[in-house]
């Protein structure tokens, strides 16, 4: 007997315009299960199912294997989740034409250069079409901007102060027009594009990460922002693959690649806990800053977000969300200390904020995001898990968070 609102191997394959072959082997790779199974064994699937199908296929259709995709998928994906990892799909998608297009020019590069009798760079084209370097790239950066998504997006839905992260940063930098700026780690360029309307015009910004990828997107946000709202007054243009205001530099910020007092203010959100020697960090800030220039770093306390790591934990107490506590490496309460060789005064802000979640969908997204060891607790028992903090989140889960800025003048 077919239950309501499920479909039978047959009738979902055939919808998907796959085999039952097919179905039954993704099963059988832990792909995609199906929601039920029947005495019998027969197998059944929900639309839920078909939106999963849709990620997998399209993941499939860009060139990556089944591993990969097994790597980059959730066991089940609520609706709520469903926007989102649609529209990383989609850069995925134009990162996927970017690089094609490469592969284009370099095939047609190499044309013109035998029909001038021009010495052929074999080297660069084979490296351009090596499909297998491209595919990791892609495959680390998805899962990059999906992580950074799920956190973003959190914060965004249930913050308790209304203003908003980025829009409190960024008033703090008191940018005016004329300034050379640099934020190392821009990750998915949040900063700019939440205060596009109020950047200067004359001023100048290079946004660093050491994603290429990561800067391939922001550039691209950034740029269909400034085609809807462009500049005026400002004659001065980049190259193609900047835009008026922008420039994007993929470096390492353990050597920043520009010459001595060459910027106003440099700006570090979130960024210098990952770094492997943040002296090194700190020092090549220092050398690039200007006289009286002004460094701006934020960072985590001890208590930020504690709540998630006790909700994870009453789950299975094995889980762990971060291998390491950042705020050790640098937060708000020894930040200063370690900011103080390098600079003559520094001034440390907090951010007055909370969360309030009542609903589980974000609060699962952010926690699969993070960088512990919560996958391989909480994938196979996805169901327990998401009904466990529907529950939590029921008459609303409150999360504490502890962030600020070190404004700091050398």
């Amino acid at each position: 007997m077919k239950l309501p609102g499920y479909y039978t191997s047959g009738e979902f394959a055939k919808m998907a315009h796959i085999t039952v072959r097919t179905i039954r082997y993704y099963d059988k790779q832990n792909i995609l299960k199906p929601s039920y199974v029947n005495e019998s064994g027969a197998r059944f699937y929900t639309d839920e199912d078909f939106a999963r199908l849709q990620q997998i296929l399209l993941l499939k259709y860009l060139g990556f294997s089944l591993e990969d995709i097994r790597d980059m998928t959730i066991g089940d994906l609520d609706y709520h989740m469903l926007r989102n990892s649609l529209n990383l799909q989609l850069k995925l998608v134009k990162d996927r034409i970017e690089q094609m297009q490469l592969v284009a020019k370099a095939i047609e590069d190499t044309t013109d250069a035998i029909d001038n009798d021009q010495e052929i760079n074999w080297s660069q084209m084979l490296n351009l079409i090596h499909l297998t370097s491209m595919e990791n790239t892609l495959k680390a950066q998805y899962q990059n901007a999906t992580n950074i998504s799920a956190r973003i997006r959190l914060h965004k839905l249930y913050a308790t102060n209304k203003q908003g992260w980025f829009p409190w940063v960024y008033e703090q930098c008191h940018i005016t027009d004329s300034m050379h700026i640099l934020e190392i780690g821009c990750g998915n360029g949040a900063l700019w594009k939440e205060n596009f309307p109020l950047i200067p015009a004359q001023c100048e910004i290079v946004l660093n990460d050491i994603s290429e990828g990561m800067l391939r997107d922001t550039r691209r946000e950034i740029a269909s922002l400034e085609q809807d709202a462009p500049v005026k007054n400002f004659s001065a243009t980049n190259s193609a693959t900047d835009t008026t205001r922008f420039t994007f530099d993929a470096f390492d910020c353990h050597s920043i690649p520009y010459g001595d007092q060459t910027f106003d203010l440099i700006i570090a959100n979130h960024v210098l806990f990952y770094c492997d020697d943040l002296n090194m960090v700190l020092e090549e800030v220092r050398r690039v800053l200007k006289p009286n220039g002004y460094f701006i770093c934020s960072t985590y306390g001890a208590s930020h977000m504690q709540e998630i790591t006790h909700l994870v934990q009453d789950f299975h107490p094995q889980i762990t969300l971060s291998a390491d506590h950042l705020y050790e490496r640098f937060g708000l309460e020894n930040g200063a200390t370690l900011l103080a060789p390098y600079f003559s005064t520094i001034e440390m802000r907090t951010y007055n904020d909370g969360l309030l979640v009542t609903e589980s969908e974000p609060l699962i997204e952010y926690i699969l995001s993070c960088h512990g060891n919560q996958n391989q607790y909480i994938l196979d028992r996805y169901k327990d898990f998401h009904a466990f903090v529907s529950r939590k989140t029921k008459k609303g889960f409150s999360i504490t968070k502890n962030a600020g800025i070190f404004v700091c003048e050398k």
